[in-house]
């Protein structure tokens, strides 16, 4: 796989630390929800630095940067990088964490914070296809401020029919994502959704866990962890 040249074509911030971007790829193969790229900077003395961003998009190419304070490369994509600037991309990589439009089983997202970012592209690819698969997404994320996509979920959940969304304030109420939050929101096991889990390691490790000893097959739960 090799790297092309890329430039940011639009951006937008998503909340006060993420941020949206979208680049003009020549030759972009198209990818499926749940794939990722590989981003590559070069400074002017010729150090690089590349990252791995989950897609966003259904169809292009965007992707939303989480900016962390002591990152190397994430505050230089949310604050510095702006309209026109080039970039050198890889992709899409990754063929187990995705979700096909043809896929017939009802389908559920659980997402940590940042890790709405892979389960939006499957959103946003089910009703780019006009798909009626029944998805419901289990948003767990800090307090109403800190949610990506807020205006785009909340148009959804309205207007996309066979789609719900629930959310956990864990900073709101004082505590994590738990069992009684996925046995309420989630699809019952005996329905065998496909179930898709992103976010840092130990949410989806947690959500995993309780996903089985709620009786869901593990070989059914796919997950995507980072940090």
């Amino acid at each position: 796989m090799t790297w092309q040249k890329a430039v940011l074509q639009a951006a937008s911030f998503e909340t006060p630390t993420a941020r949206t971007l979208t680049f003009d790829v020549p030759d972009w193969p198209g990818h499926l929800p749940g794939q990722h790229v590989d981003v590559r900077l070069t400074a002017e003395d010729g150090y690089t630095a590349q990252r791995s961003y989950s897609i966003a998009s259904a169809s292009g190419l965007s992707i939303t940067v989480q900016r962390l304070d002591d990152g190397e490369v994430s505050p230089f994509l949310t604050d510095i990088y702006d309209i026109g600037q080039p970039v050198e991309l890889r992709g899409p990589i990754g063929g187990w964490f995705v979700w096909r439009p043809t896929d017939p089983a009802p389908v559920q997202l659980i997402a940590g914070g940042s890790g709405i970012v892979p389960l939006m592209a499957m959103i946003r690819s089910r009703a780019e296809h006009g798909v009626r698969t029944p998805f419901r997404l289990l948003y767990s994320v800090r307090t109403p401020q800190d949610v990506i996509y807020a205006d785009e979920l909340r148009q959804r959940a309205r207007d996309d029919r066979g789609l719900d969304v629930e959310y956990v304030y864990t900073r709101v109420r004082g505590s994590r994502i738990g069992v009684a939050d996925v046995n309420t929101h989630a699809w019952p096991a005996d329905f065998a959704p496909a179930v898709y889990v992103c976010g840092p390691t130990g949410f989806v490790e947690t959500v995993a866990d309780i996903m089985v000893a709620l009786g869901h097959d593990a070989r059914g739960i796919k997950t995507e962890r980072f940090g």
